[in-house]
């Protein structure tokens, strides 16, 4: 087993495996309270605030190569959890998913985009990204007591809502399909490029900047030669609230004509169908009413473009 890279007296060694089958020993040998930490931004905030106790022990998940960097295997993007929110800014090959590069740059300051990693923004339940992730039908790894094991993040929500998730397992990575319409054959019927998509990522916080989401929204589309909609999805989120997609708007949108005309009733339906939260800052009618008009304003806008 590895030994612990720090740590004394009052506080917590520090683990810091190098492969995912150390890690799994770790998991099942070490006793006591322990953490995993990727960039430690939201533990060193929940600790100071006293939201949860310092552990016993912490696992560093930086050293574990799987779980870094950002590459492609055929059509799809495989983000490891561990990778920065900076590089995850900065790589063209996200270019390829435009709502989850907005997504990760209207994360925090670039001070903190720096440390903080996309699995931690993800694993913390309520992260930006979630919105984004949900529309393009990511995939998450995780590292379970029973081995590697596939889920979409929306069962991943789910688990959180209905207390099936398990909190020990591991995000590795992230596994997403790239969308450019170059990567499909035109001969090919069943992948026939759309002849137009839409999609846009809108965030409302408390400030203009650097401040907590009130709410963030996520749209994507694809508009057939017919004008009508193919392919729809669309999800929201924000603040303390768990992201979700709005499935019923989405069935009442597909197949119809797309048109500016649509943004009023999709803002009505959305403000219907999304489940959220008051508090000091919003209530839930507000954070309900601001979902449906950024939608909806922001499918006008996309469709006038």
């Amino acid at each position: 087993m590895v030994t612990p890279a720090y740590g004394s007296g009052a506080l917590p060694s520090v683990w810091q495996p190098e492969s995912l089958q150390e890690l799994q020993t770790l998991r099942s040998e070490l006793k006591g309270i322990y953490c995993l930490t990727a960039g430690g931004t939201l533990l060193r905030t929940q600790w100071e605030g006293g939201l949860v106790p310092a552990p016993e022990h912490m696992i560093s998940l930086a050293r574990i190569p799987e779980m870094s960097g950002i590459s492609h295997r055929g059509d799809e993007i495989i983000i490891g959890a561990m990778t920065r929110l900076k590089e995850c800014a900065t790589q063209t090959l996200l270019h390829q998913l435009p709502i989850l590069h907005e997504a990760v740059n209207a994360i925090a300051a670039p001070s903190i985009r720096n440390v903080a990693t996309i699995g931690g923004n993800i694993v913390s339940g309520v992260g930006d990204t979630l919105p984004a992730l949900l529309v393009y039908d990511a995939e998450l790894h995780w590292l379970t007591d029973k081995g590697i094991e596939i889920r979409s993040v929306s069962s991943w929500l789910q688990g959180g809502r209905d207390g099936s998730r398990n909190p020990g397992d591991v995000l590795i990575s992230i596994h997403l399909t790239m969308r450019s319409s170059s990567m499909f054959d035109v001969h090919d019927e069943q992948h026939r490029p759309a002849a137009r998509e839409i999609s846009f990522y809108r965030k409302l916080g408390r400030r203009e900047t650097f401040s907590a989401s009130l709410v963030t929204v996520a749209l994507y589309g694809e508009i057939d030669s017919d004008h009508r909609w193919t392919k729809i999805a669309i999800a929201a989120g924000g603040g303390s609230g768990m992201a979700m997609r709005l499935l019923e708007t989405e069935r009442q949108l597909l197949g119809s004509e797309a048109s500016v005309m649509q943004a009023a009733n999709l803002a009505a339906t959305v403000a219907d169908e999304f489940t959220t939260y008051g508090d000091a800052f919003a209530t839930e009618h507000y954070r309900k009413q601001t979902v449906g008009n950024l939608l909806g304003a922001g499918l006008w806008e996309a469709l006038l473009e």
